[in-house]
This record gives C-alpha cells, structure tokens and sequence, in this order.
C-alpha cells in the first residue's frame, strides 16, 4: 500500500503546501482523504481503472474548498463518505451558485452518509467522532492486511486512540506549535500527536495538516518532528508529494 501527501497544510495554501489531500494507493482501490487544494494533484498519481473512493472528516472550507476542481478528473466514478449530513451539505456546497454541481462531472459521482461504527463497504473501515470544534470524524481502514488511522482536526481524545490501536501508520494533525493549546479550538501539537501514537501503539507516525499561519517554514515542521520523536521515535513529518509505503 503506497500513502501519497497531496496537500498538508491547514487553513490556507503557502510555499509549504496546499491543503489537506491524502491519497492511498491500495490493491483493489484508490482512497482520497478529505478534499483540499491539494487534491488537483491527485490524477498525477490515480492511473488505473480502479474505484475511487473520497472519505471527508469534516465541513470546514479547507477540508472540501478542494470539491470544485472535481470537474477537472476522468474518474471511472466517484463514491464521497461523510458524516450524516453529508450528502445535503455537499449539494448545497456543489451547486451552480457557487461551483459545478455533481450533475455536470463526466462521470458518476454518488455521495453516501455514514454513522459511527464499522463498515465492510467500500472496504473495510471504521469511523468515530473526534474532538474538534464542529462535528468531525476519524476513520480507520483495515486493508491490504494493513491497518492506516486518519485523525485529523481533533484534540486528544478516546476515539483517537481506538482508531490509531496498532496501526501500521497513523496520520495525525499537527495544527499546534509545540506547547501550544486552545480548548476553544481543539487541535494536537507534536507531544499530543506523538503520545497519541504511543498510546495507541501504532507503529509509525506521519504528521500532517500543519497550521500555515503556525508553521511558516518547512524547518518549524522540523522542529516538531524532533519534539515529537522524543516521545515517539518512529515519527516523520508530511510534505507534499512525500510517498510513504507500507
């Protein structure tokens, strides 16, 4: 299974990276992690026949302003998997006042509600909520014979732990700079992200969505990542277009 970093900034684009966007390149599938700018990158890498499938974690413009450049892709088709509400947001977010609406892509695209718990379709996953400032979700995916967490805009939390229990990699955010807390506004700094990864027992750590008003340079990543490894040593920080295998 092969992890691509399309985009790994939170909030808005800079010279460290676009958006949020992680693809997964497995057997049978093509999985998109939520749909920031960094998703224009994607066909760049999707070179097969194979599904493509689009899980969202939440609503916040970062995380979907990617969704109007969906007319850009030739995707066989297109399944998108959110939160209950997903479907009804995601018409009114595609609509011709404000992009194309799903009418006008040039393939298939059906968007599908999903509750809490465990799903044997498309793959096998899980989803629970998280801890952040709106309702939003993690997800883990038991595939390829291995198992890849995506906890991103989240505080430290129960469900965080039960989605990263033993995974070959756990994604986490990283939005706070190190010692850095706002429970107005949840989100993980590099202990958080590397306790999380210990707790849990997941074997590696990639960090990811980092502020961009944060984290301004590629070498504020690399401080987190040495903060970080003090507690968790198998951590490395994501930059666009690093590919991880496992």
């Amino acid at each position: 299974m092969k992890i691509v970093f399309l985009g790994t900034n939170g909030w808005y684009d800079t010279d460290t990276g676009n958006t949020i966007c992680t693809l997964i390149d497995a057997k049978d599938c093509y999985i998109i992690l939520d749909a920031g700018i960094g998703i224009y990158k994607v066909d760049k890498y999707i070179k097969s026949n194979k599904p493509v499938y689009l899980f969202l974690s939440h609503f916040h413009l970062d995380h979907i302003m990617g969704l109007h450049i969906l007319m850009k892709f030739r995707f066989k088709s297109l399944k998108i998997f959110g939160q209950p509400g997903t479907k009804k947001i995601l018409t009114h977010f595609l609509s011709k006042k404000f992009s194309a609406p799903f009418s006008m892509l040039p393939y298939k695209c059906e968007v599908i509600d999903i509750k809490p718990g465990w799903h044997d379709h498309p793959v096998k996953f899980q989803c629970l909520k998280l801890k952040h400032s709106s309702p939003c979700v993690g997800y883990r995916f038991e595939i390829d014979k291995k198992v890849l967490s995506y906890c991103i805009d989240t505080g430290y939390c129960k469900n965080a732990v039960r989605l990263a229990s033993n995974a070959d990699l756990l994604i986490s955010e990283c939005s706070f700079a190190s010692g850095q807390v706002n429970p107005a506004w949840p989100h993980l700094n590099p202990e958080l992200a590397a306790r999380l990864a210990k707790e849990s027992k997941a074997k590696k750590l990639a960090l990811t969505h980092f502020d961009a008003d944060v984290y301004q340079t590629m070498n504020q990543r690399k401080e987190a990542e040495k903060v970080a490894r003090k507690i968790f040593k198998n951590t490395t920080i994501a930059k666009d277009g690093l590919t991880i295998k496992i």
